[in-house]
This record gives structure tokens, sequence and C-alpha cells, in this order.
């Protein structure tokens, strides 16, 4: 008879318990910053925030007759269920919402239990009170997205490009060959190419700088009905407005039971571009490295690969675009679906808002890896030069210019610049000696020709190494 086995411990009862995904396994030390904002204990801590800010603001402004406001200290003892937000909250969060299976719900219950400790239990049917599920979730998710943003997304980015920028400052004079198509064109410098790339992420950051984080609080369908059948002499929409925007976010005055969503898409497509340019940025990288434009620095003990010793692959720039482009499906995603909702709510929106820390946390990933990349390389200059000195023919352009610009001025003999120049170079490699001797044929005026003649493909590159300060300024 064959043995029986042992029955395996399933993992996910194993303390700490094993991840599904990467982010909270592997990656967890690039990503953890973002737990604290878009993990679904976050979730739920801002959502006792918006719930116990809420019952604050309705009795400071005795919203409702027969309320006064609190007293400082019931107020900071309010504070503290938030504050205090721990693992044993977690747990007894987890405990209500087996019984309510509800989850806003449960946080409902949760704060009522602790009214009666601060003396105010008489105030639990004011918990919650006129709200929707959605008018907490709404104001939770968008504290929670502008959290991460704000204090972990645009630090780790604004970083990264400053890494980028300090690089283009370096590298501004160090002549590079471009490639245009993939094939030999105009010199430029590394310093200027790194900081077109620099540049361009700038302009996302300054985009997603920008956002506005909308909220609203206003009913089940929008309209503050229930809110007026029950106190109809508030002015609800001034309550709900100084409510939003005392939480830090823009009120939404114009609804249906849900936050239309539209900013976050909005969010989401400038996060996405940021990744596709950075994305860009890794494959040119990528390409430079196979071509010997850097050298990677060895890590001590590293192994490149597991059967080539002489390896050190570009592994960081490969990670981050395979992040990049998890990152960007998922942002997609959420921005082409998070604007639609049937009538007046589905709850598409609500398992589809489950993802924002995924793809939040694969972007951060994918930064952090290519901060570590770029650490690990060194411009290796003798190869440049080396490309720029076999493709003398680059400088076909520049002499044909050149002849252009003194037939206008009247000198004799330069027909056909371009077909000329076409002849001599086109699909064949051109060294120094012939074109100088062509140049020297060309009967051009004696400072034109003795501009040319000074031209080296390393020196062809206009005023590449003045224009990285458009970013380092």
């Amino acid at each position: 008879m064959a043995e029986t086995a042992a029955p395996r411990v399933p993992l996910a009862s194993v303390t700490p318990a094993i991840a599904l995904g990467p982010l909270d396994g592997r990656y967890r030390g690039a990503t953890a910053p973002l737990v604290d904002y878009l993990s679904e204990a976050a979730l739920n801590r801002d959502r006792t925030h918006v719930e116990v800010e809420w019952l604050i603001h309705l009795t400071s402004n005795a919203v409702l007759p027969g309320t006064s406001p609190l007293s400082d200290k019931q107020q900071a003892q309010l504070r503290e269920i938030v504050t205090g937000f721990n693992g044993t909250s977690i747990t007894e969060l987890a405990e209500i919402e087996q019984v309510t299976v509800h989850d806003v719900k449960a946080v409902e219950y949760y704060i009522g239990r602790r009214l009666a400790a601060i003396g105010i239990e008489d105030l639990t049917a004011l918990v919650h009170f006129g709200c929707t599920s959605e008018d907490v979730n709404n104001l939770s998710y968008a504290l929670g997205v502008k959290g991460a943003v704000e204090n972990v997304w645009l630090p780790a980015a604004h970083d990264l490009v400053d890494r980028i920028t300090v690089m283009a400052e370096e590298t501004r004079s160090v002549p590079m060959l471009s490639r245009t198509h993939g094939q030999p064109a105009t010199p430029t410098t590394l310093g200027k190419e790194l900081a077109v790339t620099a540049h361009r992420l700038t302009r996302q950051l300054r985009r997603i700088e920008k956002t506005e984080y909308l909220g609203k609080i206003n009913g089940a369908t929008g309209t503050y009905a229930a809110h007026y059948a029950s106190v109809p002499g508030a002015d609800w929409q001034q309550v709900a407005r100084s409510f939003v925007e005392g939480l830090g976010l823009a009120w939404n005055p114009l609804t249906t039971q849900i936050e239309s969503h539209d900013w976050q898409a909005e969010l989401y497509a400038d996060v996405a571009r940021f990744n596709r340019i950075l994305h860009n940025f890794c494959t040119d990288v990528w390409s430079y490295i196979s071509i010997g434009y850097f050298k990677q620095i060895p890590v001590a003990g590293a192994t490149g690969s597991s059967t080539m010793p002489h390896k050190v692959n570009p592994i960081r720039f490969e990670n981050a675009e395979a992040n990049l482009e998890i990152s960007n499906g998922l942002l997609d995603t959420l921005a082409s679906t998070l604007v639609t909702s049937r009538w007046q709510r589905d709850l598409t929106d609500s398992s589809s808002q489950r993802n924002i820390g995924v793809a939040f946390g694969h972007s951060v990933l994918a930064i952090s890896n290519v901060v570590k990349g770029l650490e690990r390389l060194d411009v290796a200059d003798d190869v440049l030069a080396a490309d720029l000195d076999t493709n003398w023919e680059v400088l076909g352009e520049a002499i044909q210019m050149v002849m252009r610009a003194e037939a206008i001025a009247g000198a004799p003999g330069l027909e056909n610049p371009y077909e000329r120049l076409k002849d001599l170079t086109r699909g064949q490699r051109v060294d120094a000696e012939r074109m100088r001797e062509f140049v020297s044929g060309l009967g051009l005026p004696a400072d034109a020709e003795a501009r040319l003649l000074a031209l080296t493909p390393g020196n062809y590159i206009g005023i590449a190494d003045a224009l990285v300060d458009h970013v380092t300024k």
C-alpha cells in the first residue's frame, strides 16, 4: 500500500499570512507605504474618520434640533476612535461584518459601541445620519487616494525625475549618436535625451498635483430627500459642502447615489500617461545598455544568469516595464469603468475600486526598480565616442544645409546639394578623410568651408547641451 501523505498546512492560515499577490509578498518592502492609504484596513479607518467627523459636524453646527456642540474632551475622545484604530479594531470590525454582511454598517455599529464610554450614548442615532453607504465610501476613497498620491506616489515619482534630471545635467555635454528609425542620425548629447524624459514626466506630475479630489454627502439618490424630510429647516447643501471641504476635498454638488468618479478617471489617466512615458524610458535605457552606451555596475554576490557567469542583466528596467504594464492595465480599466453607472447606482464601482491600491502598487514598484537600475549605471564614454567616429555620414545634413544657405547667398556651383550628399552617403559608410575631401572640393566660401571642416560627429550637436537648462532651472 502506498503511504498516505500528511495533510498540508493551509498557507492562508500561516502567520504572517502567505500573500497571494506579489505586492503583499515578494515586493512588500517597496509597496508597504501604500497600505496606510489604500488597503482594506485603511479604507475602514477612513470610513470611521468620515463617520466621526460627520457626527462632530452635525453637533457642532446644531443642525438637528435638540443637539448641541460636544465638549472638546468628547470631540477628542471621538477622534481617538480613529487615531487609535489598530489590529484589534480590524478584527472587531470583521466580526461585526460577519453579522451585518455590510461593511459600512459594521463601521456604524463599531462607532456606536464606543459612545457610552464618551457619555454620548444618546447620540447613537446620529451616527450615519442621513447617509447612504456611498456617502461614506466616496469620501473615504477620496481621502485614501489623495493621501496615497500626495504622500507616497508623488514623492517617489519626484525622486525619480530628480535623479534623471541630475543625470541629464551631468551628461549634458556627452555627445551621442542619435538613431531615428533605428538608423544613425544627427548627433545629440546623452544629457539632452535624458532631459527630454525628465521634461515629459514633469509635465505629467504637474497635472497630477492639480488633481481635484471630489466628494459628496447628499443621500440615497443625491436629492437630500431624507435630510429635508427629517429636518426641513436646515440648509443641507451648505452643511454638506462645509463638511466635504472641511475634509480637504472639493464638493460635488450634483450626483446620483454615487459621486461620479470622473476625478478618479482623470487622475488615473494622468498616472497611466506618466507610466507610459516611464515605460518608454525603460525600453530606451535597456536598448542603450544592449549596445554598450551604459555599463552596468555589478552587485557583489549577485547572479546575472544561472548558466552564464559573465552576464549582468538589465533586470530592474525589465521588471519596471512589466509592472508599468500591469499598473496601466488596471488604471485604464478603472478610468473607463468608474465613469459609468446604471441609472442612479450599481455596484460595479465597488468591486473595481478595491483594486486602486494594486494599480498604484505596481506603479510604485516600477518607479522603485527604475531608481535602483539607474543607480547601477555608468556611462561608457568610449563606446559613445567610437559609435560617433564610425558614422561620419551624419554630417551630410550639415553640409547640404550649408550648401543651400551659401547658394541662396549667391555662391556659384552649389546646385542639387541634397542629391549630391545622398549619392555620397546613402547606404554607405564615409570616414573623416572622405568627408573632408568632399567638402574641400565643393568650392564653398572660405568661412563656410572652414566651419564644415571643423565639424565632427562628436561636435555636431547644435545647442543640445544648453537645452538641458529647460529642466534644471
